[in-house]
């Protein structure tokens, strides 16, 4: 299955978008979200929105928030690595 490698239909790469500020939390959840695609296995491209228009923009109203392939799955919260790891999985 494509989505299990990290790979969309077309073979291209698992995105990974955090957003937020830049705080600390922002800047955490964008090191653990890295670091559990790679635990995964997963080849995944991770980009940090840091524009609070386009945050606004995409519905999200409490940062830090993550999408992956543009479906927001996390926000305003920072999950453990496991817990990535699992969403990162599906």
């Amino acid at each position: 299955m494509a989505e299990r490698q990290g790979l969309d239909a077309n073979g291209e790469h698992m995105k990974i978008e955090i957003f937020g500020s830049g705080c600390s939390k922002c800047r955490e959840l964008e090191k653990r979200a890295k670091e559990a695609a790679k635990k995964a296995g997963l080849k995944a491209e991770v980009t940090h929105v840091f524009d609070m228009n386009e945050i606004i923009e995409r519905g999200i109203i409490s940062v830090p928030a993550l999408a992956v392939d543009g479906k927001i799955v996390i926000s305003g919260k920072l999950p453990e690595l496991s817990e990535l790891i699992q969403i990162l999985k599906k």
